[in-house]
């Protein structure tokens, strides 16, 4: 391991809202906040919002500076990663923020059941391939909703319109309940969440700058229905997602050489 990763893991421990909890320890003694995030954690009755894969955590803080009135946890298994925006949040003073490493499987084990309100997933690989992998295929979805309150609410902000397209056949298939549903939230979407726009991750104002197009879907997930695949094919996307391989993407590859005005 580098000296820079060491360095951020290092400083990391140090800080109080940054939770990282090895699956061995997790198995011996539990997570002392489950179920206690409100009382013992946040010390407060605000709900309790998660961002999966969140990466360099940009996304958990920006959410968390917009909606003060809401606690915010930025998940991921990368650690070194995490450590921008937990920089970030100590830096601002932002008492409404949380980061936890560990892998999203493990959900249950850290949250306890209800006790999360609303699930933001952001730009994750669209696993093409591999349906178990998909975080809002059904396997994910029954995950998320042992520890969603009733009506909980998940987002997706994808750059990938396979994931789009095969989440909005999960949500129609399924009768789930959709809130917001546009291919283009920066252009004719727009109007679908207006308080998000002005937040971004790295990697999306790296496709905007492109010219591509982000997609958006929210959904309640209810709590007992019973959950299943769509049976429908889906085109693959023809490019792979930022920083995952080579710009494939014909609109993309028009983008990427296109002379600045």
């Amino acid at each position: 391991m580098g000296k820079n990763k060491l360095k951020k893991f290092s400083e990391m421990e140090t800080m109080e809202f940054v939770l990282q909890y090895p699956f061995g320890v997790l198995e011996r003694e539990g997570f002392p906040y489950r179920g206690k995030w409100h009382e013992e954690f946040f010390h407060n009755s605000n709900p309790v919002v998660l961002e999966l894969g969140c990466g360099k955590g940009e996304y958990t803080v920006g959410l968390a500076r917009r909606y003060p009135d809401k606690n915010f946890i930025g998940i991921d298994i990368k650690g070194a990663r995490m450590w921008t925006g937990a920089c970030q949040a100590r830096d601002e003073g932002l008492g409404n923020v949380a980061f936890l490493r560990t892998d999203i499987e493990l959900l249950d084990h850290f949250f306890a059941p209800g006790e999360v309100a609303e699930i933001w997933i952001t730009f994750p690989d669209p696993q093409m391939k591999k349906v178990r992998k998909r975080l809002t295929g059904t396997r994910f979805l029954e995950l998320y909703r042992k520890v969603l309150a009733p009506g909980g609410v998940v987002n997706l902000k994808t750059d990938s319109p396979f994931l789009y397209t095969y989440t909005r056949e999960m949500a129609r298939h399924n009768g789930l309940q959709l809130i917001a549903d546009t291919s283009d939230l920066y252009g004719e979407g727009h109007h679908c969440a207006t308080e998000i726009l002005g937040i971004r991750t790295y990697y999306e104002q790296q496709w905007l700058e492109r010219g591509l197009t982000i997609k958006y879907i929210s959904f309640e997930l209810p709590g007992q229905q019973a959950l299943s695949e769509p049976e429908v094919e889906i085109e693959h996307d023809t490019y792979r997602s930022f920083s995952r391989g080579e710009l494939q993407h014909p609109e993309l590859r028009e983008a990427a050489v296109k002379p600045k005005q």
